[in-house]
């Protein structure tokens, strides 16, 4: 059986998230500092810890199988790779962002002006649709310090919280693209057994972060309330309580509107309500 090869950030944003899901898949591996590569006990699969920015070269020439990797790198190399599965994590928005005090107001007003990124591919066909002609100026490193040190009108980065650009008298501007973490595949390998095997794991992992387990207890009379509010994976899962008239109900709520459906469920009854994280749903 061939072994595949995943890469992942050797170091950066990504590393730490990309780590802790190949774990919670249940891949029994070392996470080594010092080496390129890390073999799997428990599942035929190495781990390649590379630069982001070689991650989609790596996986579009068949030197690895898959990837997981930033979607402004993938875009920005310009590669051909396989979308796989969006994994949730490492989201951020590349922007456009210019100085406090800029007498840039809108977007035609970048014509002409210089913008310092390091994503100018990406940059330049985010301008080109907008008709706007502009300077792009290409720098390795942090591009914050451009516009204070008079090497461009804006800039273009890529912004999580905004702190960063806050302490360089900076202010986003314009969205150019929202990114998140992708697992990538090179060509064909969909069709691959194992890579199937894998993704099942990693998208019940990913359900398991965007759900509850739920357990309450609601009188007869108020059950039929309590279920419409409840789809669970299937149906909720109904058993009787030693109490008479009583019964429990086991169910999941996604993660996104928990706080609200637990209030509707509090109206409805329900009491004696225990929530559990879940490690992973299979379907």
């Amino acid at each position: 059986m061939k072994t595949l090869k995943i890469a992942i950030q050797k170091s950066g944003r990504l590393n730490e998230k990309s780590v802790e899901l190949l774990k919670n898949c249940g891949l029994n591996f070392e996470n080594y500092k010092s080496s390129l590569i890390s073999p799997v006990s428990n599942f035929p699969l190495e781990i390649l810890f590379l630069r982001d920015d070689d991650i989609p070269e790596y996986v579009q020439d068949g030197i690895a199988d898959l990837g997981i990797v930033g979607e402004n790198v993938i875009e920005e190399t310009e590669v051909t790779v396989s979308y796989l599965q969006r994994l949730g994590f490492g989201k951020c928005s590349l922007k456009i962002a210019i100085t406090n005090n800029s007498d840039i107001k809108e977007l035609g007003d970048l014509e002409g002006r210089s913008i310092a990124t390091t994503y100018p591919v990406i940059l330049g066909k985010f301008l080109q649709k907008q008709n706007i002609h502009a300077d792009i100026r290409t720098i390795s490193g942090s591009v914050e310090i451009s516009p204070g040190l008079g090497l461009s009108d804006a800039i273009c980065d890529l912004v999580s919280t905004g702190g960063t650009l806050k302490s360089n008298g900076l202010k986003s501007f314009a969205d150019v693209m929202a990114s998140e973490a992708i697992l990538i595949g090179s060509k064909g390998s969909e069709n691959n057994d194992l890579v199937q095997e894998l993704i099942q794991r990693i998208q019940s992992v990913l359900r398991a972060k965007e759900t509850k387990y739920v357990v309450l207890n609601v009188e007869k009379t108020n059950l039929q309330n309590v279920l419409t509010l409840l789809p669970g994976v299937k149906s909720p899962s109904v058993l009787p309580l030693a109490e008479e008239g009583w019964v429990a109900v086991h169910t999941v709520i996604p993660e996104r509107d928990f706080w609200d459906r637990i209030s509707q469920l509090k109206q409805a009854g329900a009491q004696g309500i225990v929530v559990m994280p879940i490690e992973k749903i299979i379907l």
